[in-house]
């Protein structure tokens, strides 16, 4: 069983692929799209969760989603078209960091895909190319909101406090306008969602040749967030605008 696989397997009952409830990921698509003739695009889109959100919520509105899986991006379609809202959908498959087009966005999302860039100052770099005039980001990454641990380190790499990842943000010329930092409640759920959904996939599947890799899985990611970085992480979103035209 390939990653991608899993990933969409543990996804299944929580599909904003971040620890946000929806009534977080409501609010932060509220304070983000500027207009519903807004054009947005999501870079990392996954299954195309915010842009279907923000799709039935603004009937004018357009987007472009860009994601390296088919299989997310087959599901993006497929809600799209259950949704009715397919005619205002384009999905691309390929490289985020890669990704050009030949117009602006009036939002762009990266949202728990910063490392398609590399990191959290790279991200904001690719998203100002694709920004129109007066255009916001809304971009989400993890922060450490106490002192990790050296293994918190190694599974989920070299992240600054919430101080300093607000003071990395405006140096590279953005200004907060909106966020959200994800309650105990909203990363407790993220996590059993994440683990319980792929665990119960196996249980249900008890001759598949995946089960034991699956439960396998499942049982190092539990461990993993228990033992390593619960007690340290925190999830951060901002939605931005450029500080100066």
């Amino acid at each position: 069983m390939e990653r991608e696989q899993i990933s969409r397997l543990a996804h299944a009952d929580h599909p904003i692929a971040a620890p946000l409830d929806d009534e977080s990921v409501g609010r932060l698509l509220a304070r983000a799209v500027p207009g519903d003739g807004a054009r947005v695009l999501d870079l990392g889109c996954g299954g195309g969760e915010w842009l279907l959100r923000a799709l039935a919520e603004h009937p004018r509105l357009t987007a472009e989603g860009v994601d390296v899986s088919e299989a997310a991006l087959d599901h993006a379609r497929a809600s799209a078209a259950r949704l009715g809202v397919a005619d205002r959908l384009t999905l691309h498959r390929r490289e985020a960091a890669g990704f050009s087009a030949s117009h602006r966005f009036d939002l762009v999302l990266c949202v728990g895909a910063t490392h398609a860039f590399g990191g959290l100052t790279a991200t904001l770099a690719a998203a100002r190319d694709h920004l129109a005039p007066g255009g916001r980001l809304l971009v989400g990454d993890g922060f450490w909101e106490h002192d990790p641990s050296p293994e918190a380190i190694e599974m989920l790499g070299d992240l600054s406090d919430l101080p300093t990842t607000l003071d990395r943000v405006v140096a590279e010329g953005w200004t907060p306008v909106g966020g959200h930092i994800s309650t105990r409640g909203e990363l407790d759920a993220y996590e059993w969602a994440w683990t319980g959904t792929l665990a119960a996939w196996a249980l249900d599947h008890p001759t598949h040749p995946d089960r034991a890799q699956a439960l396998e899985a499942a049982t190092a990611h539990r461990d993993g967030w228990l033992r390593g970085y619960r007690d340290s992480f925190g999830f951060l979103c901002l939605v931005l605008r450029p500080t100066h035209a």
